[in-house]
């Protein structure tokens, strides 16, 4: 399995200030949005120690239909779709799948249901809107439902971006181009996510493959 060697901290566009006590860091991912299979499309996300935490590997077209986010295991942890009416109205929908070692796509669990969250691109400004809602199950009128915004670019033109949510609007995620500790950029195809103490890791990185795809990154 393919590792990377884990940099030493530096100071990083992605990592927005914080409010958050100071004795509780910010989680980092690398994420290289190039995918581990040969001639296939996806991204694969490093975590702190330098191994692989996760990946996306999509052997077909490149900004495809469907999706899935695996753990370093090969299972399939969420399930990505894109759903269009007439062309119109295009969202992506994102459902989590059980920890059961039952059959499904990737070696993963049962999908638990109806979408976990969806996300909408913006009608202005670029970036997208995201509708988490409350747990797997039937949704209803009644379902509880928060919302986050993806504020940024996104392509590999402008590839930083921020994930804002709560009801202050701050910033639980960033991601950026990865630097090095002297300072040096590295290509436009390493990212660094860095993730808000008390935040859904998940979520997060769930949020950056549905934007990779939505912005045909990966």
């Amino acid at each position: 399995m393919a590792k990377i060697q884990p940099l030493p901290a530096a100071p990083s566009a992605a990592a927005p200030p914080s409010s958050s006590s100071a004795d509780e860091p910010w989680q980092v991912y690398t994420v290289w949005m190039k995918s581990l299979v040969f001639n296939g499309n996806g991204c694969t996300v490093y975590g702190a120690d330098g191994g692989v935490a996760f990946r996306v590997d999509n052997y077909g077209c490149r900004g495809g239909r469907e999706a899935f986010l695996m753990d370093r295991a090969g299972r399939t942890v969420v399930g990505i779709q894109r759903r269009s009416c007439f062309g119109m109205l295009r969202r992506w929908e994102v459902c989590r799948y059980s920890d059961k070692p039952e059959s499904g796509c990737g070696g993963g669990g049962e999908e638990t249901g109806t979408p976990w969250f969806a996300v909408r691109k913006a009608r202005r400004g670029g970036g997208a809107a995201v509708t988490v809602h409350g747990g797997s199950g039937r949704m209803s009128s009644t379902t509880t439902t928060t919302a986050y915004a993806i504020v940024g670019g996104g392509c590999s033109r402008k590839p930083d971006y921020r994930i804002l949510g709560g009801a202050d609007g701050a910033a639980v995620a960033a991601v950026a181009r990865k630097q090095t500790p002297s300072g040096v950029v590295l290509g436009d195809d390493v990212l660094t996510l860095t993730v808000a103490p008390g935040t859904d890791h998940l979520l997060m990185l769930g949020l950056v493959v549905v934007f990779g795809l939505m912005n045909r990154c990966l």
